[in-house]
């Protein structure tokens, strides 16, 4: 007889049990924490965003959102499980706006990313090549506008690649009148340099060409760009670059 009861007794425990945790799974209305430390990476008609990952056990993922104003809408453009996100098939030289929410199993979403976060896709190219204009002169100069070699001495040239018999070394020059160049020096790659500065320009209009070295390049028409030697022979050079279409935006790669 007290074994039934106390088999009644366990029965009717694991019930109310079961029915409890069954209406508190229910009633789980707490949205997770809001994303944190959203950055973005500028690319060519592309944006990487990055965020540091969220610590629930019930997250199932994140909603992404985009505007072109940043106290505008915001609409839904994707969702992902991971703690980054390519948005692509963008145009280049517009700024886009950005804010990441989280959501949990029972689809409760929290508020926005507090983080303002915006970028300009721009541009960018990879092993383009130069020669010694004194050799080669229809092969020495760079158009940034319009992402090709010209003749050296071409209206449209913004800088050009040249050998210097006297000193024996490799230089750049700017081409077209009111262009700047600046040796910002070694970098591990293009992307080390986020925003171009502001001083530091050549006052020659010469550089000296250096494999590893980024150059900043203002052009004669108000647009920042930069390229990096990756490589540099008696003649030549090889080198990549980035260039922002949205006048005056030094903006080259973001990191916000």
């Amino acid at each position: 007889m007290k074994s039934t009861k106390i088999l009644i007794f366990i029965s009717l425990l694991l019930g109310i049990l079961a029915f409890t945790g069954c209406c508190f799974d229910e009633m789980d209305n707490q949205p997770p924490a809001v994303p944190r430390g959203v950055r973005s990476v500028t690319g060519d008609e592309e944006v990487m965003l990055v965020w540091y990952h969220n610590t629930e056990p019930d997250l199932a993922g994140y909603r992404i959102y985009r505007s072109l104003e940043p106290t505008g809408y915001y609409y839904e453009i994707g969702e992902t499980n991971l703690d980054y996100f390519l948005d692509y098939g963008l145009q280049n030289g517009v700024t886009y706006f950005y804010a990441i929410s989280a959501f949990d199993n029972k689809g409760n979403e929290s508020d926005l990313s507090y983080d303002i976060v915006y970028d300009t896709p721009r541009p960018e190219g990879y092993n383009e090549q130069l020669f010694d204009y004194h050799q080669y002169p229809d092969y020495a100069g760079w158009n940034f506008s319009a992402y090709t070699v010209v003749r050296y001495d071409n209206l449209a040239c913004d800088f050009y690649f040249g050998y210097d018999a006297g000193t024996e070394a490799h230089y750049f020059y700017v081409g077209r009148p009111d262009g700047d160049i600046q040796d910002f020096g070694y970098t591990q790659s293009l992307d080390d340099i986020t925003y171009a500065p502001l001083d530091g320009w050549s006052t020659t209009g010469v550089v000296e060409a250096i494999v590893g070295h980024t150059y900043i390049f203002w052009t004669w028409d108000f647009h920042f760009a930069k390229f990096r030697v990756t490589a540099l022979g008696a003649n030549y050079c090889m080198f990549d670059w980035a260039y922002q279409v949205d006048p005056n935006n030094p903006e080259l790669i973001g990191n916000k």
